[in-house]
């Protein structure tokens, strides 16, 4: 398996600059450039009609997917959010929790569903893709942490607070986050993040599973899920027949704006 270094010149992990994390109320313009293209962004590539699920990031809840969800309803998806209000805390009872949705909505639509995760969202679905990866399409995270350490993230010691501090079972957990599922999985991420630094959400490329891929826009965290740019990479990638993905053509302008990490 490739591996891409993820630590400073001290070899720790690291959150994201003080300064980006300052500016994260840029995203208040990424949503302005969210409705303002909305018109065009109802051309992006039609959908098939399969459901797919949206996970909200920490804090977060559906209310925050919401412009998300909408377009992907325009777009010709069996949208839906998770239904379970503020992404808090996680345990057993939570996983349960969403396996059973995932479980559900196979059931009710009688197809494979596709996740979208924003942040700490994108971890979770990552995680119920694992266990329940004959029933997912495929998997796209926004600046999600899915790399250990857990350093590379500002919100970790809140999260802590709310969770306590995980046990030898749960950082040994953590500790394979990296490890990609077994179906197509993106990762959206952004070098201006200042809630998860850029290389926390890079995931490794393996020879063996070669559905992976990461995509670099611009972008904030709190931004990312209505980011334009995002919904560009959301669309091509959940427009692709089942069982024929193919990475991401950053051909022509695309190679000006979505990047692969260096």
């Amino acid at each position: 398996m490739a591996t891409i270094a993820m630590t400073d010149d001290h070899g720790a992990a690291r959150p994201p600059s003080l300064f980006w994390t300052l500016v994260e109320g840029r995203s208040v313009f990424e949503l302005g450039g969210f409705i303002a293209t909305r018109p065009l962004l109802k051309r992006l590539p039609k959908g098939d009609g399969h459901p797919v699920l949206v996970l909200p990031g920490f804090l977060a809840g559906d209310t925050s997917t919401r412009p998300l969800r909408g377009l992907l309803k325009d777009l010709g998806y069996a949208s839906f959010g998770w239904g379970m209000g503020r992404n808090l805390k996680f345990n057993a009872d939570r996983e349960a929790q969403m396996i059973a949705l995932l479980d559900d909505a196979y059931e009710n639509y009688g197809a494979p569903v596709s996740i979208v995760g924003w942040s700490l969202g994108g971890v979770f679905a990552r995680e119920i893709a694992k266990s329940r990866p004959e029933k997912v399409r495929c998997i796209v995270t926004l600046g999600s942490p899915i790399k250990a350490p857990r350093r590379f993230s500002n919100a970790r010691r809140l999260y802590d607070q709310l969770n306590g501090k995980p046990g030898e079972e749960e950082l040994a957990r953590m500790a394979q986050l990296n490890t990609p599922p077994p179906v197509p999985t993106t990762s959206i991420f952004t070098k201006t993040d200042g809630i998860v630094a850029w290389r926390g959400s890079v995931q490794e490329t393996d020879p063996d599973n070669p559905q992976t891929e990461n995509i670099e826009i611009p972008a904030s965290h709190f931004g990312i899920g209505v980011n334009p740019f995002a919904m560009i990479v959301i669309a091509d990638r959940l427009a692709q027949p089942a069982g024929e993905w193919a990475p991401f053509n950053r051909e022509g302008y695309k190679s000006l704006i979505f990047r692969s990490p260096d």
